[in-house]
């Protein structure tokens, strides 16, 4: 048995979407539905309900992913243990999903232009918490960060990149002209979100509780864990997503998208680099923590956000 048929399933359950784990674990949506199959058809049961809008596993699904998580946890001390044996360079990175989205394929091009000969590269995509989290635990060597609000990072070294400003959006469909737009006018159509946890769901919720408001006011809240989804579904004039700029940048130059700002929300956030300071600070990591702070260069930063006088969930920036 393939362990990366077993991770599969983990992980479309652990996320509730195929199309999510596709996206986690770097390869397409069919393919993560071929796995689940040839797992089905190896054991001779369902291992996943597909009936709700979240994928859950069902009784023996349950039961496969409690042995494989055993399996995979041990799969991987083997392979730990073996790195010590033999240390190969590599390095393990983990961001924010709008930051992967906006960045990482310019940070790839140029990293590997640099150095084709890295043996191992590992890419992960965490809500803030869990960046913080995993960093703490040692599980990555470098993460970037989205947030409003303030984080304990002094037990890293840590770089202020330029951050970004999260905004509406809609198609031209919608026809919303107009740059600042009250609550009010933009309550009346459907609003796409993620879930809670990431930096735009967060920055939302404070601003509506700031202003005493509440996301029930929007004329439908619809859910989906997939940032390319939501981009779509706006794109096709459904709705309005509150996202980072930076993710939709193209769009709006092209003209499929425009963007709204609502007078009294704050819409500005902060992005840290974050370094693990018992990392082996190897010439391969240097040069990916250049090619990352390299993006910006040359690029206006559209938000001051040390000038910014936010208070976000009660807690001011770090300065």
């Amino acid at each position: 048995m393939k362990s990366e048929y077993l991770r599969t399933l983990v992980e479309s359950v652990a996320t509730g979407s195929f199309s999510k784990a596709a996206e986690n674990l770097f390869i397409t949506q069919s393919a993560v539905s071929r796995r689940i199959k040839f797992l089905e058809e190896q054991y001779g049961y369902s291992l996943i309900d597909r009936s709700g809008q979240i994928l859950t596993a069902t009784e023996a699904g349950r039961v496969v992913i409690e042995k494989a998580e055993k399996m995979l946890q041990i799969e991987n001390d083997l392979l730990n243990d073996l790195r010590e044996l033999s240390p190969r360079a590599g390095i393990v990175f983990c961001c924010t999903p709008s930051f992967g989205v906006a960045y990482l394929p310019d940070i790839m091009k140029d990293f590997m232009l640099l150095k084709p000969d890295m043996a191992e590269l590992k890419f992960l995509f965490e809500m803030p918490d869990k960046v913080v989290d995993g960093m703490r635990k040692g599980l990555y060597q470098v993460g970037v960060i989205e947030h409003t609000e303030k984080y304990d990072l002094t037990e890293f070294e840590t770089f202020e990149l330029p951050g970004d400003d999260v905004v509406f959006v809609s198609s031209p469909q919608l026809a919303l002209t107009e740059t600042e737009v009250s609550l009010e006018h933009l309550t009346r159509f459907d609003l796409y979100t993620r879930k809670e946890g990431c930096c735009s769901s967060k920055l939302l919720d404070y601003n509506m509780k700031k202003l005493g408001r509440e996301y029930s006011e929007f004329n439908r809240v619809i859910y989906y864990d997939d940032l390319h989804l939501i981009i779509s579904s706006v794109l096709e004039g459904y709705g309005l997503a509150f996202i980072s700029r930076s993710v939709v940048e193209k769009l709006v130059n092209e003209g499929a998208l425009r963007t709204h700002r609502v007078t009294g929300f704050d819409h500005a956030y902060k992005r840290t680099l974050i370094v693990n300071s018992t990392s082996a600070a190897t010439r391969s990591l240097n040069h990916f923590i250049e090619e990352i702070k390299g993006v910006f260069e040359n690029k206006p930063q559209r938000v001051d956000v040390s000038s910014c006088a936010t208070v976000a969930f009660g807690l001011p920036f770090a300065p």
